[in-house]
């Protein structure tokens, strides 16, 4: 597990025990080109308010792109805005399509995506625990 994920984890983890947490590799060695960054998780037993805390944090983070906290399902997925509005939802059947579409024609993005999400879970890891 890579030291990003586990940071991660541990700054998801301050606000309830998690009960799933997905983090994509930042770089794809396989075809040489960086992905978007996105964080997805599910407590296992959801404190309230805990959402809209962890959205109000990433507000307040000075990121280069704008993010969102899909809750619409069952999973918290944090991602960039423009994906999300690029996909039409997470539930859209081309969603992975999209992804790879901004994967392999926007590596500024990409890379901004990377460098913001570090930045969020920084912040997540300091702000005082509701």
């Amino acid at each position: 597990m890579s030291t990003r994920t586990v940071d991660a984890m541990k700054a998801l983890s301050r606000f309830g025990e998690l009960a799933w947490f997905k983090l994509p590799t930042e770089y794809n060695d396989e075809y040489g080109y960086h992905q978007v960054a996105y964080m997805g998780w599910r407590y296992k037993a959801p404190r309230e308010g805990v959402d809209q805390f962890v959205e109000d944090v990433v507000k307040d983070v000075p990121t280069q792109l704008a993010w969102v906290l899909d809750r619409t399902r069952r999973n918290r997925i944090l991602l960039p805005n423009r994906v999300l509005l690029e996909t039409g939802g997470l539930g859209n059947p081309a969603f992975a399509d999209v992804v790879h579409s901004v994967n392999t024609r926007d590596q500024e993005f990409c890379i901004a995506s990377i460098s913001d999400l570090a930045l969020i879970v920084q912040h997540l890891q300091r702000v005082p625990v509701p």
